[in-house]
């Protein structure tokens, strides 16, 4: 009975990219290690962004110190 946390930024992900993403996770799990899709649970939670951080900043500040300036 596979479970699967798939946790992102709160920033408008649609109920469509939602559905996807659970079949396409499912279908993974069914492809691979042959899981039962009946018994397969996903679940997307979404964080706010100031609950978020990486490189040891918040997310927000992370992102834009990684932004290419283009000429």
């Amino acid at each position: 009975m596979p479970f699967v946390n798939i946790r992102v930024t709160r920033e408008g992900v649609t109920p469509d990219q939602k559905a996807r993403l659970i079949k396409g996770v499912t279908e993974l799990l069914v492809d691979v290690l042959g899981k039962s899709p009946a018994t397969t649970f996903v679940v997307i939670d979404e964080v706010d962004m100031e609950n978020w951080g990486v490189g040891g900043m918040p997310v927000a500040d992370w992102r834009a110190s990684q932004k290419v300036i283009e000429p």
